[in-house]
């Protein structure tokens, strides 16, 4: 395994902290960044994992975290964005700052992360480096009540396009767009049988699915711009 860490924005809970447990089961370091302080952080830590704080809802928050993270550590494996901020839409007078914050968190901290951490990448020993975004099923089809957040996570799909090519050979650059992967606590069971039936296979997998993807990129050396589609086959129905 590599001795460059794999660093999980927003790998603090679900699919971040499966994800960075996971990649931990075999043998790789991790890094994370987190939003706020919670209970769960302690057992990350004491597994190994390197937490560090970030706030991605504004541009010095963005370069405070590349900054600490370059103090941290002189070369990555890989970085998986997966830092996320489900808002919904609104129509009153916070409508644009909703629409700024997500812009930063789905788009501007990718964008500054993937240019001022390539040389981290590059720094890494190992044949393969990857980049991979965490986008979402509701890029193909827009949200009625998420606009604003489908909307960045589109741009970061296509942020996928362009740093693939800027990058290729020497980085791969993919994304992940999951449809519904985890229940929260408390959903009902009316909404858990309308999920199902949302996808052709009518389940709801958990977080190994993601993970299952995110290993194929990280061990594939000949797969660059693409998205990975995790929905169950919704585009069936």
């Amino acid at each position: 395994m590599s001795a460059s860490p794999i660093l999980i924005t927003g790998g603090a809970q679900r699919l971040g902290r499966h994800c960075a447990e996971r990649l931990v089961d075999d043998g790789h370091a991790v890094i994370i960044s987190y939003r706020r302080e919670r209970p769960e952080l302690e057992e990350l830590r004491a597994r190994g994992i390197v937490t560090l704080p970030a706030d991605f809802s504004t541009e010095a928050g963005i370069l405070d975290f590349i900054a600490r993270l370059k103090a941290e550590t002189p070369s990555l494996r890989a970085i998986v964005h997966n830092a996320s901020d489900w808002a919904p839409d609104s129509a009153g007078p916070e409508a644009g700052a909703n629409l700024e914050r997500l812009f930063r968190v789905h788009m501007q901290a990718p964008y500054l992360i993937n240019l001022q951490c390539r040389e981290l990448l590059e720094a890494c020993s190992e044949p393969q480096r990857d980049i991979v975004h965490m986008t979402d099923y509701v890029v193909r089809k827009g949200s009625r009540k998420h606009a604003a957040y489908a909307a960045t996570k589109a741009g970061l799909e296509n942020l996928t396009l362009s740093f693939a090519a800027m990058y290729a050979p020497s980085i791969q650059v993919n994304a992940i767009a999951p449809a519904l992967i985890m229940l929260n606590e408390g959903d009902s069971e009316r909404y858990i049988e309308k999920a199902k039936a949302k996808s052709a296979m009518q389940m709801v997998p958990g977080p190994g699915v993601i993970y299952q993807s995110l290993r194929y990129l990280l061990d594939n050396r000949y797969v660059t711009g693409v998205t990975l589609p995790v929905d169950g086959g919704r585009h069936l129905r």
